[in-house]
């Protein structure tokens, strides 16, 4: 499913020069709800974030930071052709949560990530190669 920017709202503006921002926030009840059907599951996350976040206590929390990642680098990326399910997160070596797009890491985008008991958010920032 590509992204489509809803009427009314600000289409990122792209390219890949300088640096760019992305801030999104979801709650996790909505995601929770969501993720009880598997097209949406199927739709937005990859087989590897299904299966990480089946192995957590609190699952709807894990689905809704990356959905709000996903947002997140969409946003900072600025590319309308980027479907969700093309920006995987994945928990790096560190522990550190890392980028990547169409399954090859993006180490251009940095991605920090936060959630409350409600509330789910991340931010991404794109950071021009030199």
């Amino acid at each position: 499913m590509k992204r489509r920017t809803p009427p009314g709202r600000a289409r990122p503006r792209g390219g890949r020069a300088g640096f760019a921002l992305g801030l999104d926030i979801v709650e996790i009840a909505r995601i929770g709800r969501s993720i009880r059907d598997p097209r949406f599951l199927a739709r937005v996350f990859t087989a590897q974030e299904v299966a990480y976040c089946r192995t957590k206590r609190l699952k709807a929390q894990h689905y809704a930071v990356r959905f709000a990642a996903k947002e997140a680098v969409w946003k900072a990326l600025g590319e309308e052709d980027l479907a969700l399910k093309d920006v995987s997160i994945r928990r790096g070596p560190t522990g550190k949560p890392e980028v990547l797009l169409r399954g090859r890491p993006a180490p251009e985008v940095q991605v920090s990530l936060s959630h409350s008991d409600r509330y789910a958010a991340a931010v991404a920032m794109r950071i021009p190669r030199q």
